[in-house]
């Protein structure tokens, strides 16, 4: 990676320099490594350098929590290494869990051995329908702060989750479940935690920090969007923080042209949740079994950003704890008083891209 760091930010600033008006940088990687976890984490921080004044949102696909289907034996460190990154480096993180794209491509659209494919095709319906309202501009949100505006209200705090129904795979047997695509359907699943495309209790436990939901169709009427709204306030089962408004934004967007689909209404959602955080305590939880061993570290010594110590591990699973820590103070009426704590403050060791 960081031989070829300086012509990627060459190809970076190239590109800017010929935009006409540059609002920020989208990020597609993973964080478990292999693709996108070391060199993705120096181009991050790169970014917020060479452009602090721009926003940089990411779309990082978090690792399979089996064990046993891993394929990566260094998963929790690249894990922990680059969660640090997003927490400090990046203004908003578009959480696709693979652990629940495989619950949804098994459960939900029958597909018995859900290859790489099918999963890529579910994120990029996700990242399809995330920027809708800038392909297609509308009144509201059709830009990058437009959206992110009211979903981050805290700087951490800007890990999202995605959901999206109706799900349709040409070659899949199933999606044929989804019946009605009227709009006061759609809302309500978008809630459900079998379309939330992360492995977190959205039902049982947290509460939502804020959310937007997308609806994509050419003859909504606003009026069945206002019904559906006072329907969903009525029955309480979404609960919000208690420190902010219990809103739920909804935006309008037209259908693409050159798509065909067979559903009136189809509806994403982006939403900010305190129950992300259980993802985060997996990581810490899988990173200190392999951690507490000192276990497949001689591959990290033999790099710069290594050689003296390996306390760049501890000031990253401080940051994490951290991050937890705040999502967790997040569901509590007293927020406002609370202080970060730990070494995660310390300053960062300079980064170089190296086997993470």
């Amino acid at each position: 990676g960081e031989e070829h760091a300086e012509q990627v930010l060459d190809m970076i600033d190239r590109e800017s320099d010929n935009s006409d008006s540059l609002e920020g940088f989208v990020l597609t990687h993973s964080i478990a490594g292999g693709t996108g976890s070391g060199m993705g984490s120096y181009l991050l921080e790169a970014l917020n350098d060479h452009f602090p004044k721009k926003i940089v949102q990411t779309y990082s696909v978090f690792p399979n929590w089996d064990e046993s289907q891993s394929d990566v034996v260094v998963q929790p460190y690249n894990s922990i290494l680059t969660l640090k990154r997003l927490t400090l480096n990046a203004d908003a993180v578009v959480v696709l869990d693979n652990t629940a794209l495989n619950r949804i491509a098994t459960d939900k659209l029958r597909i018995n051995n859900p290859s790489v494919d099918h999963l890529n095709s579910l994120v990029a319906t996700i990242m399809a329908a995330s920027t809708t309202t800038l392909r297609y501009p509308g009144f509201m949100n059709n830009d990058l702060i437009g959206i992110l505006a009211h979903l981050i209200p805290t700087p951490r705090c800007h890990f999202l989750m995605t959901g999206y129904t109706p799900l349709v795979f040409e070659d899949a047997h199933a999606s044929a479940g989804v019946r009605k695509t009227t709009v006061l359907d759609v809302m309500r699943r978008l809630t459900q935690p079998k379309n939330i495309m992360v492995s977190a209790n959205t039902r049982d436990q947290g509460c939502y920090i804020s959310m937007l939901n997308i609806l994509q169709g050419n003859d909504i009427n606003p009026k069945d969007i206002h019904k559906a709204l006072q329907r969903i306030r009525e029955r309480h089962n979404i609960p919000f923080i208690p420190w902010g408004p219990a809103s739920i934004q909804v935006a309008l967007a037209r259908k693409s042209p050159y798509v065909e689909s067979r559903h009136k209404v189809s509806g994403f959602m982006l939403a900010n949740h305190t129950s992300i955080a259980e993802l985060f305590d997996r990581l810490l939880g899988q990173y200190d079994k392999i951690r507490s061993r000192n276990a497949f570290l001689d591959n990290y010594r033999k790099e710069p950003m290594f050689e003296d110590s390996l306390d760049e591990f501890d000031y990253a699973r401080a940051t994490v704890q951290n991050l937890v820590d705040e999502y967790r103070a997040c569901e509590r009426p007293d927020y406002a008083s609370f202080i970060p704590g730990g070494p995660a403050t310390a300053p960062p060791t300079p980064t170089t891209v190296g086997t993470y």
